[in-house]
């Protein structure tokens, strides 16, 4: 536990405080609260990242990007170099129900929601950053919808949990490219080795650093290697349960003992 993420400086957690509540609450998975970031809130981040929203293991965590979907972000960020320089954020603070997302995106502009959003961008956009990557079409409408975004390389590609992994894997393997060229690597970043090929392989994962998340989490929460070479289709430590999902997480260890994981 010699690394671990202290929270957001005070000025931060003003603005934080002040997340307005989703435009339609039952959209949303409101009764779990919001959740904000994962990495460098000190203006160090040369790549900020935007997803859409949080899932189940990050609100576990409190920590945005962190399941199945953040450790392939993170093997992404690995593949440029960037073992801490990076910030990832998302277009909504609460979880969105996926069968309401279309409907969300287009509520992106309201003003409530888009002035903070946008104030909390502009507050971490430092002169440091040098690329964008937005995840997947309700990221890439918040970067859109941000009128103070930097000028540097914004790189639009899929989302992570996308389901169609051929368009996956050709946009990340050419924003992989792109941003090669462009983003400073970390002392010990590592920007040789392979790009992604024909099937997202478990090498393409990283596991997410102990520097990005909160003090006394078990070496378990941010990597899933586990769940997915077990048995069925979980990649996930954390479910969200079906009826009573809006109250309920189930949480397993991995390990010998304790029930399967779903």
């Amino acid at each position: 536990m010699s690394q671990f993420d202290p929270g957001p400086p005070e000025h931060l957690a003003a603005l934080f405080d002040r997340v307005p509540d989703p435009p339609v609450k039952e959209d949303f998975w409101f009764d779990w609260g919001p959740i904000f970031y994962r990495g460098r809130l000190d203006g160090s981040a040369r790549v900020l990242c935007v997803a859409s929203d949080p899932g189940p293991t990050e609100r576990i965590a409190g920590r945005s990007l962190i399941g199945n979907a953040g450790q392939r972000v993170q093997g992404m960020l690995s593949k440029i170099g960037l073992t801490r320089s990076y910030l990832c954020l998302n277009a909504w603070a609460y979880a969105v129900h996926p069968s309401r997302a279309s409907t969300e995106r287009g509520k992106l502009d309201e003003p409530d929601q888009m002035g903070w959003r946008n104030e909390l961008y502009d507050a971490v956009a430092t002169p440091d950053l040098q690329a964008i990557i937005a995840f997947g079409g309700m990221a890439q409408a918040a970067v859109d919808l941000w009128p103070g975004r930097p000028d540097v390389k914004v790189c639009r590609v899929p989302h992570p949990s996308s389901r169609d992994d051929a368009k996956l894997l050709d946009g990340w393997r050419a924003a992989v490219t792109q941003l090669r060229a462009i983003v400073t690597p970390d002392d010990d970043g590592e920007v040789n080795g392979p790009n992604y090929g024909a099937e997202f392989a478990e090498t393409d994962y990283s596991p997410i650093p102990r520097r990005d998340l909160p003090f006394g989490a078990p070496a378990f929460l941010g990597d899933d290697a586990a769940v997915r070479a077990g048995p069925g289709r979980a990649r996930n430590s954390v479910s969200r349960p079906s009826p009573d999902d809006g109250h309920t997480l189930i949480w397993t260890a991995p390990g010998d003992s304790g029930p399967p994981l779903p």
